[in-house]
C-alpha cells in the first residue's frame, strides 16, 4: 500500500507565497512521475505542474515562472513551491505520484487527500 501525504497549505495574501509538500511512503519500488493538480469550486481538477523522476518538469501556462515543483528522489518527496500568489490561485491541491510497488511492478497511480490553499486579502 502507498499513501501519498501532503501539508504546507493555508491562507496567504496576493503576492505572497507557500510551499506544498507531498511525501509518498509504503511498500515502494520506484517513483515515476510526480506532479501537482488543483480543483477550485465548481471546475474540473486540473494540471500545476508535473516532475519525471530524471527532474524534468512541465508547468500549466498559468503558473509558469511563479511556481516551481522540485523533488527529493531519496526522500520520495515533491514540493510546490508557489510565489507571486493570486486570487485564482485557490483551491484544493491535490498530489498524483506513478509508482511501482514492491509487489506490483506496473505503475499505478495515487493521490494524496489534498490541501487547501486560499489566496485572499
Amino acid at each position: 500500500q502507498v499513501q501519498l501525504v501532503e501539508s504546507g497549505g493555508g491562507l496567504v495574501q496576493p503576492g505572497g507565497s507557500l510551499r506544498l509538500s507531498c511525501a509518498a511512503s509504503g511498500s515502494i519500488f520506484s517513483i515515476n512521475a510526480m506532479g501537482w493538480y488543483r480543483q477550485a469550486p465548481g471546475k474540473e481538477r486540473e494540471l500545476v505542474a508535473t516532475i519525471t523522476s530524471g527532474g524534468s518538469t512541465n508547468y500549466a501556462d498559468s503558473v509558469k515562472g511563479r511556481f516551481t515543483i522540485p523533488r527529493d528522489n531519496a526522500k520520495k518527496t515533491a514540493f510546490l513551491q508557489m510565489n507571486s500568489l493570486k486570487p485564482e490561485d485557490s483551491a484544493v491541491y491535490y498530489c498524483n505520484a506513478g509508482v511501482r510497488t514492491v509487489w506490483n511492478r506496473s505503475p499505478s497511480d495515487y493521490w494524496g487527500q489534498g490541501t487547501q490553499v486560499t489566496v485572499s486579502s
